[in-house]
């Protein structure tokens, strides 16, 4: 039996409850190819925030010495070695969290690709990484499932990564610049230094290069965890309160307005994002979610408080970073929105 909607053949292991579509085979070249470039982008990356560490600047600062430390590494490639242990322990995290969705679509014989990693010039090297589910998901249990293992498999290596790297930290120089990228810091690693013992307040310490990818990695958490659109935290919610899931996806959209206005501009993007992933595909209901999940749902509640950061990067004097591109892009979608207002009246 087939369903031409659907690609592939189709087979059915329990006509009566779930379709099962056979998965093409991975497409390797790809994989490999892209693990490797973004291993490289998140190494030069962790060579950059290494030589941070070691002049006592901020972790993700990009100084005036920028230039110089990139015709550095031209010239002897392998002062990139340097960023192996911000490069490695960011992989990890974010090898665990993709292969926690995997392998829970794999459970539920659900068609899913491996990791697709994405290599990006930034300050962290990496856009991330995600895997496609190529088949319907069987049941809203399976949903919550395959949704909320890919966050609890990344959440406990950055946790891990920042109990780690913050004892291994040291204090900024007494020269930092004004236009440094002063990150701010989720509650998790506040109860890491308070449990650490760690005197100087985190505002104050260059972060070893593993705490940095164990900030990256809590970062990546709260982004998928936000309830809302087709990410993680969307899955997890849709799964538990289907008929909320449009609301929940809204309410988080001017949520990050409201964040993108006072705290940091890069949540627009996140909204207009989640705006035009608000919709999703339905799920059949059974079997319904069971009493444990919903206590791992609350769970994931815990983890969304304890790795989110209201304003990610800001200037050392308090000032937001790139507040004139924020204007900018106020201005553009400002633009964007009296244009369709003409169109909408015009007669």
């Amino acid at each position: 039996m087939s369903d031409p909607s659907l690609p592939g053949s189709i087979e059915p292991v329990h006509p009566h409850e779930v379709w099962i579509i056979k998965p093409s085979p991975p497409r390797w070249w790809i994989h490999i190819g892209l693990l490797l470039a973004t291993l490289m982008s998140t190494t030069l990356v962790g060579a950059h925030i290494q030589s941070n560490f070691v002049s006592r600047q901020l972790a993700f600062s990009i100084n005036d010495d920028l230039s110089s430390f990139l015709s550095s590494v031209w010239h002897d490639p392998s002062r990139m070695l340097a960023g192996l242990p911000f490069s490695l322990t960011l992989m990890f995290i974010l090898m665990a969290h993709e292969m926690g969705h995997y392998l829970y679509a794999r459970h539920y014989r659900v068609n899913a690709t491996l990791p697709y990693f994405i290599p990006f010039p930034s300050l962290i090297g990496t856009l991330g990484a995600f895997i496609r589910i190529k088949s319907p998901i069987p049941s809203r249990s399976a949903l919550f499932d395959i949704g909320i293992a890919g966050p609890i498999a990344g959440f406990i290596p950055a946790c891990i990564a920042v109990v780690t790297g913050i004892p291994l930290s040291q204090p900024l120089a007494l020269a930092v610049g004004a236009s440094d990228n002063q990150p701010g810091y989720p509650l998790f690693f506040s109860l890491a230094a308070r449990s650490l013992h760690i005197g100087s307040p985190l505002s104050s310490l260059s972060l070893h290069p593993i705490a940095a990818a164990g900030w990256v990695g809590l970062f990546a958490t709260a982004l998928n965890l936000l309830p809302g659109g087709q990410l993680d935290g969307g899955h997890i919610f849709y799964s538990i309160f289907p008929k909320l899931h449009r609301w929940a996806s809204l309410l988080t959209v001017a949520t990050l307005l409201v964040l993108s206005e006072y705290c940091f501009w890069v949540w627009s993007l996140w909204a207009v994002i989640l705006w035009i992933t608000s919709y999703h595909p339905p799920v059949p209901s059974r079997p319904a979610i069971s009493k444990p999940r919903r206590w791992i749902g609350v769970f994931a509640i815990a983890m969304l408080t304890l790795s989110f950061i209201p304003a990610p990067f800001s200037h050392n004097s308090g000032r937001e970073v790139w507040p004139d591109f924020r204007g900018q892009m106020r201005e553009m979608f400002r633009g964007v929105g009296d244009h369709a207002r003409r169109l909408l009246h015009r007669p």
